[in-house]
């Protein structure tokens, strides 16, 4: 402020001080606003910005002081009436702006202020002091021109020193903090970041946020240590900037930050975790957290010297390894017993490369680059090589050039990037399929993406990938644009994603369709977020545990330490069902790919989805592909299974589901056994626990069920997702399903995983249709524990008795299945009980007219399965399964006629064991009720017997045959009934029924 007048005209936006009389930290708030809009891709320099600021001082003016009305702790009183007050003076005033830039300029500041939420504008150091930086919080709907999609809250830090931006996509949302290097796009960055981030989230609690800074100040010939010690400042500006908006909790009640005024709810849930740059520096981030007295304390920032070191557990790479043994798998290969070749990204001090390359002694790497470095090695020893690639790992710090030459086999070596060219040697033109005796690094690093090897592992940062419709320009990534290749000339046979963003997703789309495999980066390393939200939720159990002083904060950190190997298999067990919902998901993408279009417009029109962002085809493309019988592909697969989760998750949530008793099982698993045996109580009253038990459930019911189920559930019957998964629990509980699936994964690498598969298709069919079965006939919501009580033990019978009783036919079918299932090594035991599974449905139906009328489920299943027979109801049920649901209304008819005969079958059941002597055996009492509805029956077998004689039964001529199976309980027999002993009447009396017909 004390600048001669000259200095201060010399920079537009300070000729501010002169003209509307601002102070220097008013001028802040302007040059804030201004960066930010220029990060949000205005298309107008920060200099003209200011020169528009400038040239209009009295709106100027106007907008400071709309800011100071609107957050000022001390002008609050009236506050929301003189704000419209000045906004009307505002906007009147812009009327009179002549240039159309300058009145867009100055609509989105005074857009961006009514957008904010927060401010720490009016905190301070102390008393005088104010604080070096200015953070903001946005609605982010509000703010104008902002490139989709928009996540629900940002937060944007601005000082001389650093900018930074951090982007979340819900109350509870979770990600990593990186150092950018994009002074001028580091929030296009971020966007496309955290994009990958909420679908990669949709595994976890918290939904996905991500944030970044950039460091303006990095001392230009400075040494490592001098720039790693700004970056670490502009890192701990950058935390304070979020903190200083973030309420906290304090014994259980919201306390908001100091000097702060808020539009916007209760806002108390702030998680950060490294990424790029930032991988040790987690304990700093803690270390603010306890400065601040945050609730969170040290699960603040995950992976700190008190939580789970990500690299030391090799965590990401493993959950991405998980991938590529399916991919292999699914090709007949095992990786964990069978050489293959890979070609690599990254080097071994790299997390995510490192550890990927120790995850098998098979591998054969033959080559890979980095940075600085190509590594050749055209035809290496598995074993030997291991070894060396071990101890460059375990090395503090290491490059390609550290690696034993001489272990290196005929025909490789380690070239910098920097070398003019690199001569290739016979065994790498063969290895490359050229002629050509020297290349470029560039050009070398190009063919390299082009080599016939198994594995693509890319433990990098870079986009390596796009499609060949793509233009180098779209991908964003101008460093490997020389490097770059299409999808369609990839060498490689699968893609394993340790890093992200390494393909883009035309890329992956692109690649499958050329018979290449590949999901997608969320999908493959979704484990170290995974791992940061176990660590995150067991801190906030035990750290409430310690502060009731029933643990030490040293037990803790023992406690934390003891439990690494059971955190990292919870982890690892959501990554190997991901990748087997998708590989089930995938063998009958083109069956269903009308079903997956019905979805994806559902999505949309609920606007949980775009699907031109995620890159889902339109209508156009969808009917090209039903024509050539092609489903989703499995990056396509990836991303709706992702929303699908997020959506599940957030209906769930809305619901009251999660306080549901019966999930406490569920809850209490998601923690380490050590946790379980000593605070299950306390972990029904952990501060998520509606939000744990939402995601295990969503997780769960879509990763067994597949990624349709819900919303097929949702369009035949009406039932809300919350019903839906209540129905789902109770199926699963009382087939006794788990077991069944642990015996399935169980075979994997002893049977082909086609026969998995089918095998896991079979377990689904039988939960989905009896999750359909209660869905209709019980009351909502769906009571899980009377039901799993009602059904379980009937069921445990019906499993032991139902073979006796079922037709040659069906019997035929489970035989053959059985038979089939042996061949191809499945135990005989789990074949078996997989091939009996089609036929368990009809069970429901018996154990509910058994415990409707009190009777003993034999005896009742005798009578069912004897009915069925003698009306043919059983060859006319498979026939309503054999009928197309190629679009939605023939699901709907063909659901419906599935209910209609269930329901019939059940009641005739009902007819046949009320009306009819209980001392006859069921051949007898089936005999006598059909002698009694002869004319009924007779004309149902005649419309059978036409059906029979066409060939096949359309959805015309089915409901002929179902309005005569009606009309045959309604015949009422004058024969009284003889009551089973548990509900024997007096002798010598009728039923009301009974007595009824007699009259």
């Amino acid at each position: 402020p004390r600048a001669k007048r000259g200095e201060i005209e010399n920079d537009g936006l300070n000729r501010l001080v002169l003209r509307a009389g601002l102070d220097w930290r008013e001028i802040v708030v302007l040059r804030a606003y201004s960066r930010y809009l220029h990060q949000t891709g205005t298309p107008f320099s920060s200099e003209y910005i200011e020169r528009a600021l400038s040239f209009n001082h009295g709106i100027t003016a106007q907008l400071i002081a709309l800011f100071h009305i609107r957050f000022d702790p001390a002008r609050q009183s009236g506050s929301a009436k003189r704000a419209d007050q000045l906004v009307s003076a505002i906007e009147a005033a812009l009327e009179e702006v002549t240039s159309l830039d300058e009145d867009r300029i100055l609509r989105n500041f005074l857009a961006l202020i009514q957008a904010t939420l927060r401010t720490n504008h009016y905190q301070s150091l102390d008393h005088d002091t104010p604080k070096p930086y200015l953070s903001f919080k946005f609605d982010p709907e509000r703010v104008p021109d902002l490139p989709e999609p928009k996540p629900m809250y940002e937060i944007f830090v601005y000082s001389p020193r650093v900018e930074g931006v951090h982007l979340r996509g819900g109350p509870v949302a979770r990600g990593g903090l990186r150092w950018s290097d994009r002074r001028e796009d580091f929030r296009t960055e971020v966007l496309g970041l955290v994009k990958a981030q909420m679908v990669k989230n949709a595994v976890i609690v918290p939904v996905g946020s991500k944030g970044g800074f950039y460091p303006k100040r990095l001392p230009v010939t400075g040494d490592r240590e001098a720039i790693q010690a700004e970056g670490i400042a502009c890192y701990r500006t950058f935390i304070r900037g979020l903190l200083d908006l973030t309420d906290n909790l304090v014994g259980g009640e919201i306390v908001p930050p100091p000097n702060l005024v808020r539009y916007d709810g209760n806002d108390p849930y702030l998680v950060v975790a490294a990424d790029k740059g930032t991988a040790t520096f987690s304990d700093i981030a803690n270390a603010i957290s306890l400065e601040y007295g945050f609730w969170l304390g040290d699960a603040f920032a995950s992976g700190g010297s008190q939580g789970y070191d990500h690299k030391a557990m090799g965590i990401t790479a493993r959950g991405a390894w998980e991938s590529v043994k399916r991919h292999f798998r699914e090709l007949g290969v095992n990786t964990q017993a069978e050489p293959f070749t890979v070609i690599g990204i990254g080097d071994m001090a790299g997390d995510v490369f490192g550890n990927g390359m120790l995850l098998s002694r098979y591998i054969k790497l033959v080559a890979a680059f980095n940075h600085l470095h190509i590594f050749l090695d055209p035809n290496p020893d598995p074993e030997l090589s291991f070894a060396e690639r071990e101890r460059l790992f375990q090395l503090p710090r290491s490059s390609w050039q550290d690696y034993n030459q001489e272990l290196i086999s005929r025909g490789g070596g380690i070239y910098p990037r920097t070398a003019k060219s690199i001569p290739l040697s016979d065994e790498v033109r063969h290895l490359l399929n050229t002629t050509v005796i020297k290349m470029t690094p560039n050009e070398l690093i190009h063919n390299l993406l082009k080599a016939p090897v198994d594995l693509l592992w890319n433990g990098g940062i870079g986009t390596y990938v796009k499609s060949s419709q793509e233009h180098h320009g779209e991908v964003g990534d101008r460093n490997n644009d020389a490097l770059r290749v299409n999808a369609t000339e990839l060498g490689c046979r699968v893609v394993g994603e340790g890093g992200n963003l390494g393909v883009t997703q035309l890329g992956r789309i692109e690649f499958t369709a050329h018979g290449g495999r590949i999901n997608t980066d969320a999908i493959d390393n979704s484990a170290g977020v995974d791992c940061s939200d176990h660590e995150v939720n067991i801190k906030i159990l035990l750290n409430e545990i310690v502060q009731n002083q029933d643990m030490t904060e040293k037990q803790r950190n023992r406690q934390l330490a003891d439990m690494t190997d059971e955190v990292a298999d919870l982890v690892l067990r959501d990554n190997y069902l991901q990748t087997q919902t998708l590989s089930v998901a995938l063998a009958q993408a083109p069956q269903m790919l009308e079903v997956h279009s019905r979805l994806i417009r559902k999505l949309e029109l609920d606007g949980e989805l775009d699907r031109q962002i995620e890159f889902l085809p339109g209508g156009e493309e969808i009917e090209e592909r039903r024509s050539r019988d092609i489903g989703l592909t499995a990056p396509e697969l990836s991303v709706l299974m992702a929303y699908v989760k997020i959506t599940l998750f957030k209906q769930l949530m809305e619901s009251d589901l999660p306080g549901e008793h019966f999930y406490n099982d569920l809850l209490v698993q998601y923690f380490p056994q050590p946790l379980q045996r000593k605070f299950g109580e306390q972990m029904t009253r952990h501060r998520l626990c509606r939000e744990i038990v939402s995601t295990v459930v969503a997780n769960e019911v879509v990763n067994r069920l597949g990624i349709s189920f819900v919303f097929r559930l949702n369009e035949e019957s009406g039932a809300g997702s919350d019903s839906i998964a209540r129905a789902y629990t109770v199926a699963v509980e009382i087939f006794a399903m788990r077991a069944v699936w642990q015996e399935i994964e169980d075979l994997d690498n002893k049977v082909a995983a086609q026969v998995q598969i089918e095998m896991i298709r079979e377990t689904r069919k039988l939960v989905e249709r009896a999750a359909r079965w209660f869905l209709r006939n019980r009351t909502l919501p769906i009571d899980i524990a009377a039901n799993v009580q009602s059904f379980a033990e009937g069921m445990a019978i019906m499993r032991e008795i139902q073979p006796g009783m079922l037709s040659p036919s069906r019997m035929q079918h489970i035989d053959q299945m059985q038979q089939h299932l042996i061949e191809e090594m499945v135990p005989e035991s789990l074949a078996q009980r997989i091939a009996k599974l089609s036929q368990l449905l009809s069970s429901l139906d018996v154990i509910e007219v058994s415990n409707t009328l009190d009777l003993p489920v034999d005896q009742v299943a005798q009578v069912y399965y004897r009915l069925g027979e003698k009306l043919e109801l059983t060859w006319l049920q498979e026939q309503i399964v054999n009928l197309p649901r190629s679009d939605r209304w023939q699901a709907l008819s063909r659901a419906a006629m599935r209910e209609d005969l269930s329901n019939q079958h059940r009641t005739l059941t009902r007819d046949v064991l009320t009306t009819t002597d209980n001392s006859l055996t069921a051949e007898q009492r089936v005999d006598t009720w059909i002698d009694n509805n002869i004319v009924s029956i007779h004309r149902s077998q005649q419309i059978l017997a036409d059906l029979k004689a066409s060939g096949s039964a359309d959805f015309a001529m089915l409901p002929a045959a179902m309005r005569e199976i009606r009309g045959m309980s309604k015949i009422e027999v004058a024969e009284p009934a003889t009551p089973n002993k548990k509900t024997a009447r007096p002798k010598g009396s009728k039923s009301k029924r009974t007595r009824r017909s007699a009259k």
